[in-house]
């Protein structure tokens, strides 16, 4: 269905082709995973099948790659819409109309199908997707999370016999992510769909593919095969691949299921080393092992609170997106908010940093009121990194950004490039900062906000586009925020995040609060929030690849 022969790709201005001498076949009613480390290629190939690379994004594809039979170079992205389905990294940028109902229904309109195909299509698909409650909602009022199921909604009411999907789940709760990923497998098993997916959390997707074509970078040749013999070698793989090669079980486990009929014997193991609960806090600094309970406990204002939330209550239009909300922050902590899409985890970030006016409560961020303050004054108090990056990127090259940013943050010069090189290596100053991926772009968000140093960083899905290596650089670069006395409040779907680097999680539902305290706690009560090693060593509280390693040796 998809064949790739000898594809090269070169952008304008490059010194090297992005992806060189690429050989590839996606058989039909086949789900294939892409997988490799940030900006080795990945969005690219997927652009190739679509046509938008080269025909919108420009540059030169050498070989040739064909999707039903049809050439991409010599078919636009428009004369390959029957055919093909695409979503981006940025559902924003998907989207053509102001709701949810008109967004499902525009593609079948643009292919003429009938108004009675396009009503039954509509319908199935909101159901499909747990939509149904947003039909009439205006996009620009949805989470992030909840443009992600709109997007791939959209280009599901065709019915391509391709769809092509890059980072499907990065924005999704981890109950949403499932619903996706089973509409997905129901389309490849049911109606012979073929699916290409680039994902950087593979422990949501990579039981489900039939192959997975890993691009190493550096060089390295694609890799095709069967997902546990491409995990068995790749430098990327998934907490559950990774608890497998530290026990040393062959073949390696790609689930949960799995993993725990493999792993009665290092159960045994640590066991006999004795619980977590005596190592210190899991996937963080010893030294707050107390301060979960001790930000609670104290008087909302408290001296040892950089933040306080009180009885905070947010209405945005007609929807309460916050309601009574308490929530204190103190030194050094990092805290967690969880929660399905639309739970209110940016909503509070927002509030937090002066976006959003309380509608009642009140919001005190190191001893100033975020809406009331001066944005030159809360700079130094509270810093955002929001869900899309560019609504912090203005500059034409990276060398003009992370300049603008020492100079907001009266920063000596060099600050800001001196993290993004810590955080991200590799990038030339001069690239612009839209030919960077996601990923690369929201961290070159981060090192911006980070140059000001902030007491309390403020991040939204940190991780959304990051590889994890990428992941494990941002864990150390906060971890040792969080040493010097820097709080950091992170709301996130990553639970393997919240487990390695928090100290406390609190989970939203609906606007309010419904569950607060220590990570370990928290995550091993939750089947949706625990990350794959509590869910394979369960009953016992090991959360980490990390933790089971170290106890080991």
């Amino acid at each position: 269905m998809i064949r790739f022969e000898d594809v090269s790709v070169t952008y304008d201005g490059a010194a090297a082709p992005t992806v060189r001498g690429i050989q590839l076949h996606v058989p039909e009613g086949e789900l294939m995973l892409l997988a490799g480390p940030s900006g080795v290629g990945k969005s690219t190939l997927l652009g190739a099948v679509s046509g938008l690379v080269p025909h919108f994004t420009g540059g030169t594809l050498a070989g040739r790659v064909t999707v039903a039979g049809r050439d991409t170079r010599t078919h636009k992205p428009r004369e390959l819409a029957d055919v093909v389905g695409t979503v981006g990294q940025d559902p924003l940028a998907h989207f053509v109309t102001d709701t949810v109902e008109d967004e499902l229904a525009y593609g079948m309109e643009s292919l003429g199908l009938s108004a009675p195909v396009m009503r039954r299509r509509v319908e199935e698909t909101l159901d499909l997707l747990g939509l149904a409650d947003l039909r009439d909602r205006p996009i620009a009022t949805l989470s992030g999370g909840q443009q992600q199921r709109v997007a791939i909604g959209s280009v599901l009411t065709p019915h391509p016999r391709v769809l092509v999907l890059d980072e499907p789940t990065s924005a999704l709760d981890p109950a949403a992510a499932e619903e996706v990923l089973s509409v997905l497998q129901r389309l490849v098993h049911d109606l012979g769909t073929t699916v290409l997916m680039a994902e950087h959390r593979l422990e949501r997707v990579v039981q489900y593919a039939d192959q997975v074509a890993l691009l190493p970078g550096a060089g390295q040749p694609l890799v095709v095969g069967d997902p546990a013999a491409v995990m068995a070698e790749s430098p990327v793989f998934p907490p559950v691949v990774g608890l497998g090669r530290v026990a040393g079980w062959s073949p390696l486990p790609l689930t949960v299921r799995d993993a725990r009929r493999s792993a009665a014997g290092l159960r045994e193991r640590l066991a006999a080393l004795g619980s977590t609960a005596d190592r210190g806090p899991v996937g963080a600094d010893r030294a707050h092992a107390a301060k979960p309970h001790m930000s609670r406990s104290r008087a909302p204002g408290g001296a040892d609170h950089l933040a306080s939330v009180t009885k905070l209550g947010v209405r945005r239009g007609r929807v309460e997106a916050l309601r009574s909300v308490d929530l204190n922050v103190s030194p050094g902590e990092i805290l967690a908010l969880m929660g399905r899409n639309g739970a209110g985890k940016s909503t509070l970030l927002s509030s937090l940093v002066g976006m959003i006016k309380p509608t009642v409560g009140s919001v005190t961020v190191g001893g100033a009121v975020p809406h009331k303050a001066a944005p030159r004054d809360l700079i130094r108090k509270v810093g955002l990194v929001p869900q899309e990056p560019r609504d912090l990127l203005c500059a034409d090259t990276v060398a003009a950004e992370c300049a603008a940013a020492d100079r907001d943050a009266d920063a000596e010069p060099g600050t800001c490039r001196a993290l993004l090189g810590e955080l991200l290596p590799g990038i030339a100053d001069a690239t612009h900062p839209r030919d960077l991926s996601e990923g690369q772009r929201l961290t070159l968000a981060l090192a911006i906000v980070l140059t000001a140093a902030p007491p309390l960083l403020l991040l939204d899905e940190p991780t959304r586009g990051l590889d994890y290596a990428a992941k494990s650089r941002l864990v150390t670069i906060l971890r040792g925020l969080s040493r010097r006395g820097h709080a950091i409040v992170m709301a996130t779907h990553d639970v393997e995040l919240a487990a390695e680097l928090t100290h406390r999680v609190a989970i939203l539902a609906d606007g309010e609060i419904v569950a607060d305290g220590p990570t370990p706690e928290i995550v091993t009560s939750s089947p949706s929030f625990a990350p794959q090693v509590a869910k394979i060593l369960a009953p016992q509280q090991w959360l980490t690849v990390t933790q089971v390693r170290e106890a080991l040796a």
